[in-house]
């Protein structure tokens, strides 16, 4: 049979509340990783499954550090012979940044799979352990290999590039705007319709040295931090300001993603902060906070004359996570940069 690793992160999948009523108010990521596996017996009909513990929080509180960790570890397990996919359970929130994350670094053409909950494990109906057992399903599929790291939610299968969370609530809340999900899972059938046509994994110059499973502790967060650059974010609004952007800047940021209006329009003051930006050395990307949809070079700015990048297809939080690595590896010009936007 195959052999899976499952890696704990904690969120609501891994959450517990007081009634099995409540589906608000209740602590994430309360269970281990152990407790989620020993809920789902028909895991080991599928594959033969390892756990492994590498943080309990609320996906909220998601850092820079532990998705630093995570690549690492991931990277380690999956050189393995003895492994042949990775499953994570993680919190929604930050699922599609650590997802898109892990897809840029990861060295592995092994599938690896993220999964979560809208409702705690405690609740009527949760939702966490048919998503997780759709995970597994998927990551232990050979038809999964070579496809970059996926998400499986809902019985469907979506691309970390293309997925984000569309809903507070439902049980259904993962989507991939324009370019739809890449496949299904029912029952531990898996099915792909598409491939992903953006470079990631194996085709990616971001690489992180590999690191043993220690744990997570305040030395390592230091160090974990230093190779990855200061990105601010900002939004363009009605009666916008320029004071986010001179903030940003005094703060020492390498770089700023913009969530522009419509199709990354730019209010005038935060446009001409960000234009001055440019001049002191800072790169600009700019986005929109719309959802879905592509942002177009010179379309609703300037790009060429002002010294914007384009995001593309590309969410604003998606764009931080890509400008980052893409400092941190040295990509500094506009040409450069714009490639790897239009690359990854």
């Amino acid at each position: 049979m195959p052999r899976v690793v499952v890696v704990g992160t904690g969120g609501t999948i891994a959450g517990s509340a007081p009634t099995a009523a409540q589906t608000t108010g209740y602590q994430a990521g309360a269970l281990s990783v152990s407790q989620l596996l020993d809920a789902v017996p028909a895991l080991g009909t599928v594959a033969r499954i390892a756990g492994e513990q590498l943080a309990s929080i609320d996906s909220k509180d998601m850092s820079l550090a532990l998705w630093l960790q995570l690549s690492k570890r991931l990277d380690s397990l999956l050189a393995s012979d003895e492994i042949d996919g990775a499953v994570i359970t993680h919190g929604t929130d930050t699922l599609e940044e650590t997802a898109y994350f892990l897809h840029l670094t990861l060295k592995s053409a092994k599938p690896v799979v993220l999964t979560a909950a809208m409702r705690p494990a405690t609740a009527l109906s949760a939702d966490g352990p048919m998503n997780l057992l759709n995970a597994v399903s998927v990551a232990a599929a050979p038809v999964s290999h070579g496809r970059g790291v996926l998400v499986a939610f809902a019985n469907r299968i979506h691309s970390a590039r293309d997925v984000t969370k569309t809903s507070t609530f439902s049980i259904d809340a993962f989507d991939s705007p324009e370019a739809g999900p890449l496949g299904w899972v029912h029952d531990g059938r898996v099915e792909y319709g598409r491939r992903v046509e953006h470079r990631h994994t194996v085709a990616t110059p971001f690489r992180l040295a590999r690191s043993a499973a220690a744990p997570v502790t305040d030395a390592v967060l230091h160090d974990a931090l230093e190779p990855l650059p200061m990105i601010g974010l900002v939004t363009s609004y009605a009666g916008a300001s320029r004071v986010p952007v001179d903030a940003f800047v005094a703060a020492g940021a390498a770089g700023i993603i913009v969530a522009g209006t419509g199709s990354g329009s730019l209010h005038h003051d935060l446009q001409l902060a960000l234009a001055e930006a440019v001049e002191r050395g800072v790169i600009v990307v700019r986005a929109s906070r719309v959802g879905s949809g592509h942002i177009l070079r010179n379309g609703s700015a300037a790009d060429d004359r002002l010294g914007f990048i384009s995001a593309g297809t590309l969410s604003p939080y998606k764009a931080r996570v890509l400008l980052m690595l893409a400092l941190a590896a040295g990509m500094r010009e506009f040409d450069v940069l714009q490639a790897a936007f239009d690359t990854f």
